[in-house]
C-alpha cells in the first residue's frame, strides 16, 4: 500500500467534471484506489463517492493505492489531481 497527500488547486474543487476524469483514470488500474478528506474516505472509482467528500479548492487530500500497479496508479492520480483546472 502506498499513499501521498496532494493539494487540489482547481478553483471549484473536485466537482463533477474533474471527478469524472479521476474515475476514468482510476478505472484503468487494477489496484484499489481511495481518497481521504477530512476524516472521510471514498473509492476513487466511484463518482458519487468522490462527490460526497465535498473537496473544495485549496484542500489537501490523501490518495491511497493498494494492489499490483499501486505505484503507477498513485503517481498518475496525483499528477491528474495536480493538473486539474476548471
Amino acid at each position: 500500500m502506498v499513499s501521498r497527500e496532494v493539494m487540489v488547486s482547481n478553483p471549484k474543487g473536485l466537482h463533477a467534471r474533474p471527478a469524472t476524469l479521476l474515475v476514468r483514470k482510476a478505472a484503468s488500474f487494477k489496484s484499489d484506489i481511495g481518497l481521504e478528506y477530512m476524516g472521510k474516505k471514498a473509492n476513487i472509482k466511484s463518482l458519487i463517492g468522490i462527490l460526497s467528500l465535498g473537496v473544495g479548492s485549496n484542500s489537501t487530500v490523501n490518495v491511497i493505492a493498494n494492489g499490483d500497479d499501486e505505484k503507477l496508479a498513485l503517481e498518475e492520480i496525483i499528477n491528474l489531481i495536480s493538473s486539474l483546472e476548471e
